[in-house]
């Protein structure tokens, strides 16, 4: 299928790693003009490096840090710079699985407060940021990384509900200015930090990373973890001019969630 996003121009955050950077190959072997950010130049410049050669597709990027408004908005005037403007944002750039965790006991304010304003503030802030081009072009596609803990009683979930609010209400607002907003909310996906940290559970446990992997989706319908390019080519799918027809929607890459029902 053609996704129509051949020329397209579009801003990865946390685009050095992870969920990120296959996103930022999917798009770019869709013919999309790519720039990448996150915190990080080393990391940055690798990761560009990897896409270009493995794409043909050469990769802008910039250093930012969507804690400040200042950096967000010199990233977003770099990327109109080099690019031309931007069609596609892809909010992308969180610590995986958030800083709070756990119990109310074990839960710090301060880390509570840096993954909401890293998370939901830091997407809001590079949203506000693009907007304007994109009312001025009459189109635009912003899609948000959250995550599956949306829809768990957990506190470290409640930055990916805020974001699922937030993308609702944008949605909502920017409609008419053929703008769509969605979230994809992926599940234990297959990104080196969630590697690292299931490899560590293992040496912990005594067992093998195949064995903690397994054990981790057994309440998965496909019983298995998810590997970030499944979520890339869904993301570009939400990124296409075919689906102007979605949008304020959360969807879920989680591989199935066995025993719940969203309507």
């Amino acid at each position: 299928m053609d996704l129509e996003l051949e020329g397209k121009r579009a801003l990865i955050t946390g685009g050095s790693k992870g969920i990120g950077k296959s996103i930022a190959i999917q798009l770019c072997q869709e013919g999309v003009n790519v720039a990448i950010a996150a915190r990080t130049k080393e990391t940055l410049d690798q990761a560009a490096k990897e896409i270009e050669e493995l794409t043909g597709k050469k990769v802008e990027t910039i250093v930012v840090d969507t804690t400040k408004k200042t950096s967000v908005d010199n990233m977003v005037e770099k990327v109109v710079g080099e690019l031309g403007g931007i069609d596609i944002l892809v909010n992308s750039a969180a610590m995986v699985g958030g800083q709070v965790r756990g119990s109310i006991s074990e839960a710090d304010e301060k880390d509570l407060i840096e993954d909401l304003d890293t998370k939901v503030v830091g997407y809001f802030r590079c949203i506000k940021a693009v907007v304007p081009h994109m009312q001025k072009q009459k189109w635009g596609r912003i899609i948000s990384i959250g995550g599956v803990s949306a829809r768990q009683s957990t506190i470290y979930g409640l930055r990916n509900a805020a974001v699922v609010h937030m993308t609702k209400t944008l949605s909502d607002q920017l409609g008419s200015d053929g703008i769509t907003l969605n979230v994809l909310h992926p599940g234990l996906t297959q990104t080196p930090a969630i590697r690292e940290r299931m490899s560590e559970t293992a040496k912990q446990q005594g067992k093998t990373l195949e064995e903690v992997e397994a054990e981790s989706a057994k309440n998965v319908a496909i019983k298995r973890t998810i590997k970030p390019e499944e979520l890339a080519f869904v993301t570009a799918v939400l990124s296409s001019p075919k689906a102007e027809c979605i949008t304020g929607e959360s969807i879920a890459g989680g591989g199935g969630a066995i025993g719940a029902v969203f309507q």
